[in-house]
């Protein structure tokens, strides 16, 4: 689809940032056709290599992409436009269980915690030049990785899981390099790899993980980096089992130098094991955020890996937010030495309203997904009518085009606001939408 829209600009700069104003106003829809460079640049009167240099900044952001001979096009959907803009707006009176928050009842009261916190600062006040984590915390972190057989390495502690992904990936890779991502899979995952001007090769996931044929084709088409969710995978609750991992273990040492990235997104909220695959690979991070479990507004992940990755991203941290907070590290420390979470029981309470609303699907003979964490992914066939039918009946669920690259449409359901008691009527809804829905098409 070729636009008329005049992109201006003599250097690589100000061309860049013409097409970007023309995206962001919609003159530049996506999958709109870039003029080729050669002839961008006579137009604008500029040596070709401007025009090549403002394209190569502009698939580097990840606003557009090139695919040789076919040119050079808008993405399908901009990385300026995050998927959480493709959410819903929930009316008034509808059961939201769209949102992937955990149950704020199971959440810890941060008081105490804080307090704490707050002592230990007034006797010694976090200042320039400390260690950037906090000796207690790191000691924890890594015990906790000890305990569930991840291999030896330091400690780092970042603004959340994603904060951590985006500074190994760019410790690591170049844009334009590939990496392989859960599909479907974290929509924040799916948006950052294009963001920061990587190529997103979707992996297919089943209930035990990414699948080990899918991944190694990934990895057979050039996958530099490899993205998997150990536990409580979102959306689909997907946690990689002993066979898989033994499978995924056994294929990554015939390709040492892939970066390995595992974010254990059930840390403190299930009660399957961990099944690392860390060590493999000569680089890798195995990460855990505290939202969860603590709550997402701590924003603090640890992590542990490789020596030079960890020193990479320790590095280059201290060039911009220099540490993250000293109390909030020190607030996490009270949390888990004082057992603020009953691990056992949140993963229960967790367990018992996904099981009951997977059960109660399967009677109804609609096939669900939710092994553990906090989702239940139900393929459909037509998820827009799935939505509709669905919010016309008094629920808001999200659909599957947040999570999704290649994968089969689908819709999830975020369980930890929801009453056991309300699962048979959501069971019901949901069966008549996908019956609906599958006019065209199965729920399989």
């Amino acid at each position: 689809m070729l636009v008329e829209y005049r992109i201006t600009g003599r250097g690589t700069a100000d061309i860049a940032a013409s097409v970007e104003a023309g995206v962001a106003s919609g003159a530049l829809p996506p999958g709109s056709l870039l003029p080729p460079m050669r002839e961008l640049a006579g137009e604008l009167g500029v040596n070709p290599n401007t025009v090549a240099a403002a394209y190569r900044t502009l698939r580097e952001r990840g606003v557009i992409e090139t695919d040789g001979r076919r040119g050079s096009r808008v993405r399908p959907r901009p990385s300026t436009t995050p998927r959480d803009a493709l959410r819903m707006v929930v009316p008034a009176g509808v059961r939201d269980i769209a949102e992937g928050n955990p149950d704020v009842a199971l959440l810890p009261s941060l008081d105490g915690a804080l307090a704490a916190a707050a002592r230990r600062y007034a006797q010694a006040p976090g200042l320039y030049g400390a260690d950037p984590v906090a000796p207690d915390l790191a000691r924890l972190a890594r015990a906790d990785f000890d305990a569930d057989g991840v291999p030896p390495g330091p400690v780092a502690v970042t603004s959340g899981a994603l904060d951590a992904m985006e500074r190994v990936l760019v410790a690591h890779l170049r844009p334009g390099d590939a990496v392989a991502v859960e599909d479907p899979g974290w929509g924040g995952s799916l948006d950052l790899v294009p963001a920061l001007g990587l190529r997103v090769l979707p992996v297919a996931v089943d209930d035990d993980g990414p699948r080990a044929d899918a991944v190694a084709r990934a990895l057979a088409a050039g996958a530099r980096a490899l993205v998997v969710t150990s536990r409580a995978q979102n959306p689909t609750g997907a946690a990689v089992s002993a066979e898989r991992a033994g499978e995924l273990r056994e294929l990554l040492a015939r390709h040492p130098g892939v970066l390995l990235i595992e974010d254990d997104h059930g840390h403190g909220i299930v009660d399957l094991p961990l099944h690392p695959l860390s060590g493999v690979t000569g680089h890798w991070v195995l990460i855990r955020s505290t939202a969860k479990a603590y709550g997402p507004d701590l924003r603090l992940a640890v992590l542990t890996g490789d020596a030079v990755t960890l020193d990479r991203v320790r590095g280059r941290q201290r060039l911009g937010p220099g540490w993250v907070s000293r109390l909030l590290q020190h607030a996490v420390v009270e949390l888990w030495t004082s057992n603020a979470v009953d691990r056992a029981a949140v993963a229960r309470a967790y367990g018992e309203r996904r099981n009951a609303l997977v059960e109660a699907l399967r009677e109804r003979g609609v096939r669900a997904h939710g092994r553990s964490g906090l989702n239940v992914w139900v393929p459909v066939a037509d998820e827009t009518v799935v939505v509709t039918r669905l919010l016309a009946a008094g629920w808001a669920v999200a659909a599957g085009a947040i999570f999704r690259v290649e994968a089969e449409p689908g819709v999830r359901l975020t369980v930890s606001q929801l009453g056991v008691s309300e699962v048979p009527g959501l069971a019901d809804a949901v069966a008549a939408a996908v019956r609906t829905g599958a006019a065209g098409g199965r729920n399989d």
